[in-house]
């Protein structure tokens, strides 16, 4: 698309005014609750009631199980965000091209997540799991396209702030009221479903984009689809450099995360019940943390107008986290834990979209470079899990920790090089 349309009438790029008009008030108003809804299924599912419904299907297996429904359905959906980004691009319909997908993917990713309450075999879940990764991502693709569509670059820091804010608050949220649904677990799945689709649909109703059916269409050609996947480091650098840091700071992070409810029971010691009641109080401190963290950060790096030295920042955060729990494996442990980790991801998720924004090669295809650098935030999903089950199975869950330190560290290290955004 050579002119993303937008219903803000605000000029892509570095050339686009600074002042916040009344449209982008609006949308940075929604973009909050809209990116809160749609975390809140993966903060709710993956994070604790998918891992408790595999534990009562199979105790026994659990890891290697849920090791197994998370890499697949990570897989599907590292392919899914980049062929979402490239059809939405190319869509042309009188509501502009990323509220079809917005609203229709949250509608089947809904529908499917509900199917999965009713699975009563692994396989069963992981083919609703598969469903509910592709549709949901094919939701969340064009709604990350929103940020270079509609939002001049001198204001993404503090747009940057807002999504970060609304990812980890959906993350945290999601686990806090999942816990209330641990012993009926099809219920929880039905609720978030329908939070996601009601606040998806209400953020395109309110922030309507323009008709583009007028927009002529570039010509489909897979093969230059399929080279859109490989980012060539000489050709386009900050952009390789932006993809490895993201890609080594979310696996670190996600090496404990994900495994957070059986760290508890395996590691920690603490009863099944425990854990689901530790769960929403840890969530409650990551949330101020990261309230805290998200809304400083944001704000001061368009003032500063630096991103890197916040990413560098809050992968040393991070890697203190993670020290806790391997020097103290005790609950006061986990919960300092999950404080300061709540300030480092913070840091990490208010400037991290800013930083994405700015570094993107094609200013016409912003869905499918968003998509292919998703990839980064996808790809450790699909291998950190079947990772961090192999080391749990072998070494125990004390080795995730040692592992996710070096993890983030080298993602901090990684933005370094980039030379076009400071």
């Amino acid at each position: 698309m050579t002119q993303p349309p937008s219903s803000t009438d605000v000029p892509q790029g570095d050339v686009a005014p600074t002042e916040f008009t009344p449209p982008l008030r609006v949308l940075l108003g929604t973009l909050l609750p809209a990116n809160i809804a749609m975390f809140m299924v993966w903060g709710a599912t993956a994070s604790l009631l998918l891992s408790l419904q595999i534990q009562d299907l199979d105790p026994d297996n659990k890891e290697a199980n849920l090791s197994l429904v998370l890499t697949v359905g990570a897989l599907c959906a590292m392919i899914a965000q980049p062929l979402a980004g490239v059809v939405s691009d190319r869509t042309r319909s009188r509501f502009g091209p990323r509220a079809p997908w917005i609203v229709g993917g949250s509608l089947v990713g809904g529908l499917a997540l509900i199917g999965m309450g009713l699975g009563t075999t692994i396989w069963q879940i992981m083919i609703a799991w598969i469903a509910v990764q592709i549709a949901y991502n094919f939701a969340q693709g064009p709604l990350s396209a929103i940020l270079p569509d509609r939002v001049p670059s001198g204001l993404r820091g503090s747009f940057s702030a807002i999504i970060g804010l609304g990812v980890m608050l959906g993350m945290v949220g999601g686990q806090m009221v999942g816990a209330m649904f641990a012993r009926n677990i099809p219920t929880g799945y039905m609720v978030f479903a329908g939070i996601a689709l009601v606040a998806l649909t209400l953020f395109v109703v309110i922030n309507p984009d323009k008709d583009n059916r007028h927009r002529p269409r570039e010509r489909f050609v897979v093969t230059t689809f399929l080279r859109g996947f490989w980012v060539n480091p000489i050709k386009h650098p900050d952009f390789f450099w932006t993809f490895t840091g993201r890609l080594l700071l979310n696996a670190g992070y996600l090496m404990v995360s994900t495994y957070s409810i059986y760290i508890l029971q395996d590691y920690i010691g603490v009863t099944a019940e425990r854990a689901v009641q530790l769960t929403p109080q840890y969530a409650m401190l990551s949330m101020g943390a990261l309230l805290i963290s998200t809304l400083i950060s944001g704000p001061l790096s368009d003032r500063l107008k630096r991103r890197r030295v916040f990413i560098v920042s809050s992968s040393i955060v991070l890697a203190c986290a993670l020290c806790i729990p391997l020097l103290m494996p005790t609950e006061v442990g986990m919960g300092l834990f999950s404080l300061v980790s709540g300030l480092g991801f913070g840091m990490f998720q208010a400037v991290d979209t800013a930083l994405i924004s700015e570094v993107l090669p094609s200013k016409a295809d912003f869905a499918k470079d968003l998509g292919v650098i998703n990839i980064a935030a996808t790809l450790p999903q699909t291998l950190a899990p079947a990772l961090a089950g192999v080391i749990a199975l072998s070494f125990g869950y004390v080795m995730l920790f040692p592992i996710g330190i070096l993890l983030v560290i080298l993602g901090g290290i990684a933005v370094i090089p980039v030379r076009s955004v400071r």
